[in-house]
């Protein structure tokens, strides 16, 4: 369920409330009374993926091994 912003154009006063889509939206405003709140627009929320089955948690490549390295004092 989302989480909607609500704002009143006559004191100002905003506030959230998380609410089914299909919910009717508020008009009274709770603190002075009026009828005259409206959504303000949001960004929205972010994913997180929590938990294994992920890119992140799964399938991402792990560090290559560092290459052995020849000794610098080779005997002929």
């Amino acid at each position: 369920m989302p989480t909607y912003v609500y704002g009143c154009k006559t004191c100002g006063y905003q506030y959230e409330a998380f609410e089914s889509i299909t919910a009717k939206p508020h008009r009274k405003c709770p603190k002075c009374g009026h009828l005259t709140l409206h959504h303000l627009p949001t960004t929205g929320g972010g994913l997180e993926f929590k938990g294994n089955g992920f890119y992140e948690t799964d399938y991402k490549k792990k560090p290559a091994a560092p290459a052995a390295s020849s000794s610098s004092g080779d005997k002929k």
